[in-house]
């Protein structure tokens, strides 16, 4: 970092004609960039990557925010760190000589505490974790008698770290009426040598018909999948069936309720399953919160769909012994505070622990919620926010927050602490507001604008951070009056596409969207571009191209606003690991570096516009594939960039009768340049691999008439009968079928000798990267060394075929070919590993 902030004070003393401060003097050029360097304003701050980065860059960091919890995180991240940087621990556990350790590292002897060398707020942390300790003990004392031990078969007990529920609606059967147990999955574990899941009993008596639970540690027995499904529910007791709409309806009519399935345990290094008990129901049930959150889930929203089991309320998203543990760390943080203040500390400084505090039980609530999931695979609980939203659980996890394993109260404290001591306090402050970017951008003194703005209608942010909101009012309304004014977050100024709250969505987005850009546009200073972040994949057909309603509103809106897209920079910036993986997921957001467009700007027509993409575009998607090496998924976003830019370099585009082009029009031009591309690439490839892809166009996999694939093949100088020698497809009895990847396991079908066309390449590589018996990268660099030549026109089919796939919507095949490509400079890395070692390897 002090590298990376001594070049950008050379740049800005360059700009002032000016010298920099010495290299050799990190503070000396931390006080120039504060002084001399314009800052840095995302309006839209969001989670605050962006103005934390700049911060850390040495720069002044400006953030607002609509959001409250959006702007309480902005303080966390940039305002709060550095105001109490050099601050002292208050606590009397102090150490007095400000020794900052980590987590353990080494092995045997050589174990040891990490010294933390960050310049982080090392005083802050140590209150955070010191006042956290001191609220688990007082909610221990409180409330601790509703979080007995489990019992274990040898008699002895065990600090229970989850109590798993089901739940439950009654079966519709007359002659059974059992509370039906609504599971996805009978499993507890899926590791190594641990065999444990929960095994259903039907009881019968004069009372009617029930069920309870016993873990099993046997594999004899265990049922697959479980008893709910996208189709419907089963009764375990008389087998009945049910639609969804009937859960749902029983659900609205308060009839779903939840039953213990299973208690987990701490062991030694793993985790013990025990059966449920009278005595842990009991404890459970007799929680009794002293207050709930107050305000209501949305009627309708993209990304929360618990409304329709009748899960209306915040609250009702948490049992009774969750809102219990929840209401009691919320009450404790004013007796925390006032702690803080009769062990020395200001005001000020108190607020600060608190407001971290209150962020702890945040996380809290996330892992402690009837939406959390027990996670068979690494037997762990899973927080509510997998995703960006909240669906029903049918088989919850309820976490014991006084336990020292997964989703415990001070694993979230010493989360946050950890980030503090690793923040870099030692920096130029930050600043964070709350802000309306239509009407008020905080722009004193010109900044420059980096933002990354909301995604259309994708991510309903306000309805989904009031999860967060009934917690953190309650917490800090005394110390964030502002802030938190409202029982909600503001709905009706949010700046997104929602259908289910807004009429004519589209239109709305656009005009907000308009005049926040034309403020940018007016008050951002004019010596620097601004920089906007978008990820939104194409996705909405129409006609004959694509476009998307996301991308296009943005850039309508970036273009009446009178701003020039001057270059287009796409940055890996999604994590393809979790909920992306396996998917046709953007890894790819692209930066669009805008500057106003000049008054004089001229007007083209359409023909001038298709006919510039032609000349221009081809060179750049070359750029971004071979030299950027941009995964085939992200191509067509990246290609927005450089056709926006040749869009936007007209104050206009017109059609002949000289009407405007707008941008959606733009989009499917640039698409249909896009696919030509694809096709030219398709051109440069071996005439066998130009017959399989035609023929695959035509007729897929399937078997297809003899007489069509040699009139094709005549046409490409090729024959059916050589390809079928090849291993390209099986022509037999007058059809003939190309091989699917799956035909190309290298134990039936071995790689021969002579020439590898780039199709048997491409289809290799994929049973490779995509089957359970391929060898992944290491299997494609030995087909890159049979292809001889680098291979690149394997790669070249690759993009080609994730293309095809796409288009077809095959998510799955896409996906293997997006990976080939994307993946290629390892390949590449990896073939010639193995070319040196047969080169070295002795003669035999």
């Amino acid at each position: 970092l002090d590298e990376a902030r001594y070049e950008i004070a050379r740049s800005v003393a360059r700009s002032r004609d000016e010298n920099p401060p010495a290299k050799d003097d990190p503070d000396a050029v931390l006080r120039y960039l504060g002084e001399a360097a314009l800052p840095i304003y995302d309006p839209f701050a969001g989670g605050g990557s962006i103005p934390l980065e700049a911060q850390r860059l040495g720069l002044r960091a400006v953030a607002s925010d609509l959001n409250p919890v959006a702007v309480l995180i902005n303080k966390a991240l940039i305002e709060i760190p550095p105001k109490f940087a050099a601050q002292a621990a208050v606590n009397p556990d102090a150490d007095p000589l400000g020794m900052k350790t980590g987590k353990m590292i080494g092995r045997g002897k050589n174990r040891r505490p990490e010294i933390i060398a960050w310049r982080g707020a090392s005083g802050l942390a140590d209150d955070i974790r010191y006042y956290g300790r001191r609220m688990r003990e007082m909610a221990f004392e409180r409330i601790g008698h509703l979080y007995p031990k489990a019992k274990l078969p040898d008699g002895t007990e065990a600090t229970v770290i989850a109590w798993l529920w089901a739940r439950t609606v009654p079966c519709p059967n007359p002659a059974c009426r059992a509370d039906m147990p609504l599971m996805k999955t009978f499993r507890l574990s899926r590791k190594p040598n641990n065999r444990h899941w929960i095994k259903p009993v039907v009881n019968r008596d004069a009372d009617g018909t029930s069920v309870s639970f016993e873990v099993q540690d046997h594999d004899g027995g265990v049922p697959d999948g479980g008893t709910v499904g996208r189709n419907g529910a089963q009764c375990v007791a008389c087998d009945s069936s049910v639609p969804l709409s009937y859960v749902r309806e029983r659900a609205r009519a308060g009839e779903m309720r939840e039953k213990m399935t299973a208690v987990v345990a701490e062991g030694d290094r793993k985790r013990l399953f025990v059966s449920p008990t009278a005595e842990h129901v009991e404890a459970a049930r007799a929680a009794e919160p002293k207050w709930r959150p107050n305000g209501s889930l949305p009627k309708q929203a993209r990304s929360i769909s618990v409304q329709i089991y009748g899960l209306m309320e915040w609250h009702s998203l948490f049992t009774k012994r969750q809102l219990t543990i929840l209401t009691t760390l919320s009450d404790l943080i004013p007796e925390v505070r006032a702690l803080v203040v009769e062990h020395g500390a200001s005001d000020e400084y108190a607020d600060a622990v608190c407001t971290y505090l209150a962020f702890a039980v945040s996380r809290q609530a996330d892992a402690c919620s009837n939406c959390s999931t027990w996670q068979n695979v690494g037997d762990k609980v899973a927080h509510v926010f997998t995703r960006q939203g909240i669906a029903i659980v049918w088989d919850f996890a309820e976490v014991n927050p006084f336990s020292a394993s997964t989703q415990n109260w001070m694993g979230q404290v010493n989360w946050i602490s950890r980030v503090l001591e690793r923040s870099s306090a030692y920096t130029n402050a930050g600043q964070a507001q709350q802000a309306d970017a239509t009407t008020t951008i905080h722009a004193e003194g010109g900044p420059v604008i980096v933002t990354d703005p909301p995604y259309y209608g994708n991510i309903h942010y306000a309805d989904s951070s009031d999860f967060f909101y009934v917690w953190l009012r309650h917490a800090l309304r005394d110390v964030y009056p502002s802030l938190f004014a409202g029982i909600l977050t503001p709905k009706n100024e949010e700046m997104i596409a929602n259908q289910f709250r807004f009429e004519s969505p589209r239109d709305r987005f656009e005009d907000l969207m308009n005049k926040t850009l034309r403020l940018i546009r007016e008050r951002a200073t004019p010596d620097f571009p601004s920089s906007i972040f978008y990820a939104y994949k194409q996705q909405e057909e129409v006609r004959d191209g694509i476009t998307s309603t996301g991308w296009d509103t943005m850039l309508t809106a970036l273009v009446n606003a009178g701003f020039r897209i001057v270059g287009a920079w796409p940055m890996r910036t999604e994590r393809l690991i979790g909920l992306k993986e396996n998917i046709n997921a953007l890894a790819s957001s692209v930066v669009l570096v805008c500057r106003p467009r000049d008054g004089d700007a001229p007007i083209a027509t359409r023909r001038q516009f298709i006919d510039a993409l032609g000349e221009n575009l081809p060179a750049a998607l070359d750029h971004l594939t071979r030299e950027g090496h941009i995964a085939p998924v992200d191509l067509a976003q990246a290609a927005i960039g450089p056709g926006m830019e040749i869009y936007s370099r007209y104050s206009r585009v017109e059609t002949i009768a000289g009407e405007p082009v707008p941008v959606r029009e733009a989009l499917i031009e640039i698409n249909r340049a896009v696919a030509f591309y694809h096709r030219r690439e398709q051109g440069d490839l071996d005439p066998e691999s130009r017959f399989c892809m035609d023929w695959l166009r035509s007729a897929g996999f399937a078997e297809a008439s003899y007489g069509d694939a040699e009139l094709l093949s005549q046409a490409l100088n090729v024959s059916v009968e050589s390809m079928d020698a090849l291993g390209l497809l099986d022509a037999d009895a007058g059809r003939v079928r190309l091989l699917p990847m799956e035909s190309y396991n290298p134990e039936d079908r071995p790689l021969r000798g002579g020439r590898v066309t780039a199709w048997e390449a491409a289809l290799r590589m994929a049973y490779h990267m995509g089957t359970e018996y391929g060898e992944g990268i290491t299997g494609c660099a030995r087909v890159v060394l049979a292809m001889g030549g680098g291979g690149g026109s394997a790669e070249r089919l690759a993009r080609i075929l994730y293309d095809y796939h796409d288009s077809k919507g095959d998510s799955a095949a896409a996906v293997i070919f997006n990976s080939i490509a994307a993946l290629w400079q390892s390949i590449q890395t990896e073939a010639r590993r193995l070319s040196e070692e047969e080169t070295q390897a002795p003669l035999v």
